[in-house]
């Protein structure tokens, strides 16, 4: 029919703004020589376009940060790694882990392990950092492990004189949470959960005031509801394999809890398992974990999105703090300036005036020291990007 071409026109063209939708779907009626119910189909259509264009064009106003420590690239852009997946050495029991993640197509196998990513990020946002398309991003530090990873995501430069080793010291540099929660607009209203007890000093608690529940701290209060309670009970009860680094089944729902209550408008939630898993040299384990933290941001995602004080306003930009070595000779299981590759990293990018560009096929070169001032970015708050940051990610965010 005549008016499904001019919808499909209309639904090319995101640049229209309501009233140029309006004017054209008057002319259109006017025009078309159809029935009454084709022009009512018409006009219901595009009432549709106009509702989710005006989704997409609301500014965000929350900020979900989410780090998984040490997932490598292979894994997010082709799933179980096949040199991996059947060493006996690294898996326990190989037959299970390959009914459970792998596929014969790369494509199958990262959207098995990461369905969020590949069925809502890939769909709606963005992904960078596909090296077998030319699409890099790396650290800019030359350490490549996490602390100089972290400040460097969080700060927006490099710090090699003080940040050089994973040692418990203050972090001498602002990062980009800690300006805005000095602003009036979002002052008291960062907050931060993170598996390994570093993260207090990484964010440097004692002068950004930001609450940073990390390591095996449990979430402290006096208005505490049964299932924080109880998160805390199982947290003494319930070992860790690591000694810095707690399970993130309570990182995760710790967060959810303060979200639920406290509705922060910039969270920062760091994920351990994958890197100390990988450490290990349990393969099975590093993808459990990083199939799991998957499961775990969608149902962030979905709260979210069910919550009308964040609903349609909240991005989440989600990334790693440092690659890790390739197969041979057990380097997956390490990283450092050491190990080829392990400064190799992602970053996947989601939310309202985001466009959806999917897994980003461009030939490009990007940096770990761009993340904090693309968080700003996606904030509005570009103003607030200093000289030294990297330069923010160009996501055509929409306005």
């Amino acid at each position: 029919m005549v008016f499904s071409s001019t919808l499909n026109n209309l639904l090319k063209n995101d640049s229209l703004r309501e009233s140029q939708y309006r004017s054209i779907v008057c002319y259109h009626l006017i025009q078309i020589d159809c029935n009454m119910k084709d022009k009512l189909l018409f006009c219901l259509l595009v009432v549709g376009i106009i509702f989710q264009s005006n989704i997409s064009a609301q500014p965000v106003e929350n900020l979900f940060f989410i780090t998984l420590d040490g997932l490598r690239w292979q894994e997010l852009f082709s799933g179980a790694d096949a040199m991996l997946i059947t060493e006996t050495e690294y898996v326990k029991d190989t037959q299970a882990l390959k009914d459970q993640f792998w596929r014969i197509t790369p494509e199958e196998r990262r959207a098995t392990l990461l369905p969020f990513f590949w069925n809502t990020i890939a769909q709606e946002g963005q992904i960078y950092g596909n090296r077998n398309l030319g699409n890099k991003m790396n650290c800019s530090n030359i350490f490549w492990f996490s602390y100089p990873g972290y400040a460097e995501l969080l700060v927006g430069e490099t710090n090699a004189k003080v940040i050089h080793s994973n040692e418990k010291v203050l972090n001498p540099d602002t990062t980009f949470l800690e300006y805005l929660n000095r602003s009036s607009s979002f002052k008291d209203q960062v907050a931060s959960f993170c598996s390994w007890d570093v993260f207090p000093f990484i964010i440097n608690e004692p002068r950004s005031n930001i609450p940073v529940n990390a390591g095996f701290e449990p979430v402290a209060g006096h208005d505490l509801n049964e299932r924080e309670s109880f998160l805390n009970l199982l947290q003494e009860e319930i070992p860790s394999p690591w000694s810095t680094v707690r399970l993130d089944a309570f990182t995760h729902h710790f967060a959810m809890e303060y979200v639920q209550k406290h509705h922060p408008r910039v969270l920062y939630l760091a994920y351990g398992e994958t890197d100390d898993f990988a450490h290990d040299g349990r393969y099975d384990h590093y993808l459990s974990s990083a199939h799991r933290t998957d499961a775990w941001i969608y149902e962030l995602w979905q709260m979210v999105q069910s919550d009308s004080f964040y609903r349609h306003k909240t991005a989440f930009v989600i990334t790693t703090d440092h690659g890790r070595g390739r197969y041979e000779e057990g380097a997956w299981k390490s990283h450092g300036k050491t190990y080829e590759g392990s400064d190799a990293i992602w970053l996947a990018v989601l939310g309202p005036g985001i466009v959806g560009k999917g897994e980003v096929t461009e030939k490009q070169q990007l940096w770990q020291r761009q993340v904090a001032g693309t968080c700003l970015q996606i904030l509005g708050l570009e103003t607030w990007i200093k000289e030294d940051m990297g330069k923010a990610i160009d996501l055509t965010v929409k306005r």
